[in-house]
């Protein structure tokens, strides 16, 4: 049973945490298309990089959430399953499909 009034704190939470990932996927596509453009870089080296980046991040901050938790937000890292579902989300990534926008479509008619 949920109790009525967190749910309105759990709908800012939610809207906060998905601005917060927004500005971090903006981030890094800036730092990515950057990187592309300064040097003789391959796209695929580039994203070599970014996959290790990612892979020593989640170690610093599985360190500090391990058996003596330095930060108190209660994740608990799972290794396994924690590669499965950043796996996960590369595949989605890789497959999704471009879904065009209403202004992308061609006029049918006239309203």
């Amino acid at each position: 049973m949920t109790t009525p009034s967190l749910h309105p704190r759990e709908r800012l939470r939610a809207e906060a945490e998905a601005r917060g990932q927004a500005a971090l996927e903006q981030a890094l596509t800036l730092a990515f298309w950057d990187a592309l453009e300064r040097g003789p870089l391959p796209p695929m080296a580039a994203l070599e990089a970014a996959a290790r980046t990612v892979g020593t991040l989640y170690r610093q901050i599985a360190s500090l959430h391990g058996p003596s938790p330095r930060c108190g937000c209660g994740w608990t890292p799972e290794p396994d399953e924690d590669l499965i579902r950043l796996e996960a989300m590369l595949a989605a990534a890789l497959i999704e499909r471009h879904r065009p926008a209403l202004a992308d479509l061609p006029v049918q008619g006239r309203a």
